[in-house]
């Protein structure tokens, strides 16, 4: 017992001696652990502060390219907005040439082109003489006929060279255009029409001749244009000025039109245009401008422009007067012309262009004047009536681009009344047909380089003809 009494003494006297000393290690280790806890707890406030930024600077990132994005749109918006507006005040006003230079309120442009045409001609009848139309284009009614010597010509020729000036003003609201053209092809003689007598000697000088001159105000046309009787989108792509002569409707003359369209495909015209009967005296075949009309010719055609191409149907009628003194006499002539051309590709490069023309009195108008329109009986003064029939077909074939080929055929026949005896009329002109054929290279805009071959034939009523066959070269810049 007393050890054991002893003992507990002396335990509780440790653990009092003892104790101290475990709170003081207890203080310590409690204010580190405070200490640390503080520390996590800042860096904690630290971290929850550095996400809080960083989520607000996600937002305000959103934010910023949504208002960049909608800035987008709505900058999109007002350009296209003001592209509409742009091209629907560009609709309301008139069209103006793409090209030009502007004097006043009017703009002017000039263009036409450059050609040269080398031709190797055959006359099967005989020489044909030089510096003559016939020498430079496909004139049926100059080939040489009879028995004569064969003859080959070589001939160089700018002649085809042509200008135009094109105007086009607003004058109270009201368009207004003007058109002049010139060439220098239909002077018949140089040595003729050129002062100091061009030849082909030294200068190869050529008259400058007028081929149309025209104004428009709104629908009406004044002044000197294919006649209205005529489809010119009919004539085909050939070296030669024409092409198929024969067989085509051909005038440029002064006129008064009236163009109405009746809807967004068809469009009438009709005129009154410059009178002058071609009559021929029995027994001598020269044409003769007699100057004795006294009304205008009357023509008219509708025309047809849509997907599948170009239709026409015209119409002519005119009084045909000749006065001799006291011989005078008058005949009604009319005509009719069906045209047009029908797309076969649908760049357009390729079509087939055709033309079909029946008249009694309409000679002038058909194959440049190749029949009179009427016959004159000069111990009568009676006028004979002439009928004729005149038909071409052209087709055209892009081959690839720059390169395609032309395809032509024209025939032209005519009928002289039954009461004129054939020995009178034995000289004069009875049919005319020619086939060509032409490839046309493009190397570079605006030059066109082609090489043609033609066979043509002329025959009279007393049953002669001559032919003529003929190799063309043409180099053309147009501008």
């Amino acid at each position: 017992m007393k050890v054991s009494t002893l003992s507990l003494r002396a335990l509780l006297m440790a653990g009092a001696l003892a104790a101290p000393a475990l709170a003081e290690a207890r203080t310590a280790r409690e204010a580190a652990l405070e200490a640390r806890l503080e520390r996590l707890e800042n860096e904690m406030l630290v971290l929850k502060a550095d996400l809080q930024a960083a989520r607000q600077q996600q937002a305000d990132a959103a934010q910023t390219a949504s208002a960049v994005q909608a800035q987008a749109i709505a900058a999109t918006a007002a350009k296209a907005e003001a592209v509409e507006q742009r091209v629907a005040t560009l609709e309301t006003k008139p069209a103006a040439p793409a090209e030009g230079f502007r004097d006043g309120n009017t703009t002017i442009r000039l263009g036409g082109y450059l050609k040269l045409v080398a031709t190797n001609s055959r006359f099967s009848g005989g020489e044909l003489a030089n510096n003559t139309q016939g020498r430079d284009f496909w004139l049926p009614q100059a080939i040489p006929v009879g028995t004569g010597p064969a003859a080959r010509d070589q001939d160089f020729s700018a002649r085809q060279t042509r200008l135009w000036l094109n105007f086009a003003s607003e004058v109270a609201g009201h368009s207004v255009k003007g058109y002049v053209e010139t060439d220098f092809e239909t002077t018949a003689s140089t040595s003729a029409n050129v002062a100091g007598g061009g030849n082909q000697r030294t200068t190869n000088g050529y008259t400058l001749a007028l081929r149309r001159a025209w104004m428009q105000v709104d629908k009406w046309t004044f002044g000197q244009d294919w006649t209205t009787f005529q489809y010119t989108g009919a004539l085909p792509e050939s070296t030669d000025y024409v092409g198929t002569t024969e067989g085509t409707v051909f005038v440029r003359q002064p006129l008064v039109r009236y163009s109405q369209p009746l809807s967004k495909e068809l469009t009438l015209h009709v005129a009154a245009e410059n009178p002058e009967t071609a009559s021929a005296t029995l027994g001598a075949p020269a044409l003769t401008e007699n100057g004795d009309d006294r009304l205008p010719d009357a023509t008219a055609r509708l025309a047809y422009a849509g997907k599948i191409g170009e239709l026409s149907l015209g119409g002519l009628a005119r009084e045909l007067r000749v006065q001799n003194g006291a011989l005078k006499d008058t005949r009604f002539g009319w005509g009719v012309s069906a045209a047009g051309k029908l797309f076969l590709s649908d760049d357009k490069v390729s079509d087939l262009r055709f033309m079909a023309t029946y008249g009694n009195g309409a000679s002038r108008y058909i194959g440049v004047n190749f029949a009179p329109d009427a016959v004159l009986d000069p111990a009568t003064g009676q006028l004979h009536g002439v009928s004729t029939f005149a038909a071409m077909a052209a087709l055209r074939v892009g081959i690839r681009p720059g390169l395609r080929a032309n395809l032509m055929g024209s025939y032209q026949h005519v009928s002289y009344a039954g009461d004129i005896a054939e020995a009178s009329i034995a000289a004069y002109n009875r049919d005319a047909w020619s086939v060509a054929g032409n490839l046309f290279w493009s190397p570079v805009k605006n030059i066109d380089l082609g090489v043609e071959l033609r066979h043509g034939q002329r025959s009279l009523v007393n049953g002669q003809s001559g032919k003529l066959d003929r190799i063309e070269f043409a180099a053309k810049y147009g501008f």
